[in-house]
């Protein structure tokens, strides 16, 4: 793509006078002539002297600071500027659709127009896969199941009986979703397992990374909200409901019974009790533990979990304690002395 055919698409002008032709991008230091690339925040500048990079997309507020004098885009938001280019400069082979002769699908399965089923992968009695989905190899999707169109499901993917997965959802390598929730009850001594009957519905938009897990309802369901984006190694519990458009960063987990709004942000190893409530638009910040429920539009962070500001002043008499201690034991030695010389 030329530099103003990219400027265009992003409803912009091309600055710096030249049209290069653009065939990928690549981080400043790597790029080349005919690659973009990126200026999205100040510890960037010092980096885009000495690169050799075709076409540079620009943050607004680094506009007055960026070289003018090369092929530039200004944007308000560089990475919603990269959604919309990157997938024409690196364009997906459309999928050959077809089932192959190795995979297993039950006579009673429905399948719909334009499917591709991989090698190895198994589809059970009574699941329906929609028009225009892929099945990548060795995955499988249990008696039950309800597929959406244009669903890519990635190798290795386990879809338990009865889930229901909507539209557009990707779901990446390793995923597990239906599996039973962590359900078990005294019984004479020993935990005895509450069988876990409820279902996982999925919405549309979904992504869900690699090695995900989540369980089914034990007598309801687990929900997963409309463009909700999930990243890896995250595990979410039974009958816990996302909100749409909420971001799970990578190895968070969310016990039984616990409400996510809409909108909400919960950062990386934020580990969320069972039955809480998270109101909408909140974000908790990583590492964070969870024990209550989170009000609407309030950030919180630490361990446990509490308002943002009051989690970085605790955080910071922690770190004073040390040599508060120092400062105890002084006085405590010289009250010792003035007790041995009085």
């Amino acid at each position: 793509m030329k530099a103003s055919t990219i400027a265009r698409r992003l409803d912009v002008e091309l600055e710096g006078g030249a049209d290069p032709e653009i065939t990928g991008a690549a981080p400043l230091e790597h790029a080349g002539p005919h690659q973009l690339s990126i200026v999205a925040r100040e510890r960037y500048l010092p980096y885009v002297e000495a690169s050799r990079a075709g076409l540079l997309l620009v943050a607004s507020d680094l506009r007055d600071r960026a070289p003018r004098d090369r092929p530039r885009i200004v944007v308000e938001d560089v990475h919603a500027a990269l959604a919309v280019v990157l997938p024409e400069l690196y364009p997906e082979a459309p999928p050959e659709p077809g089932i192959h002769d190795t995979a297993v699908v039950d006579d009673a399965a429905v399948i719909g127009d334009d499917v591709t089923v991989g090698p190895g992968a198994v589809i059970g009695a009574g699941a329906s896969i929609g028009d225009r989905s892929r099945v990548g190899a060795l995955t499988v999707v249990g008696n039950g199941c309800e597929v959406g169109a244009d669903v890519l499901l990635h190798p290795h993917v386990t879809v338990y009986a009865r889930t229901r997965i909507g539209a557009h959802t990707v779901v990446h390598s390793g995923a597990r979703l239906g599996a039973d929730g962590f359900g078990f009850a005294e019984v004479e001594g020993v935990p005895k397992k509450v069988p876990q009957v409820g279902d996982c519905v999925i919405g549309e938009h979904v992504e869900i990374g690699a090695n995900v897990t989540i369980d089914r309802g034990s007598i309801g369901t687990t929900r997963i909200g409309d463009h909700v984006k999930i990243d890896n190694l995250v595990q979410i519990g039974h009958n816990t409901v996302i909100g749409p458009g909420s971001i799970v960063v990578a190895q968070v987990g969310v016990a039984g019974s616990t409400t996510v709004g809409k909108g909400v942000t919960l950062g990386g190893q934020v580990g969320i009790n069972g039955h809480v409530e998270i109101g909408d638009g909140a974000t908790v910040g990583a590492q964070a533990g969870v024990f209550g429920d989170i009000p609407a539009g309030e950030t919180w962070s630490g361990y446990p979990a509490r308002p943002h500001r009051e989690a970085l002043r605790a955080q910071a008499g922690l770190f004073k304690l040390p040599e508060l201690l120092k400062r105890l034991r002084r006085i405590e030695r010289a009250l010792e002395r003035d007790e041995t010389e009085g």
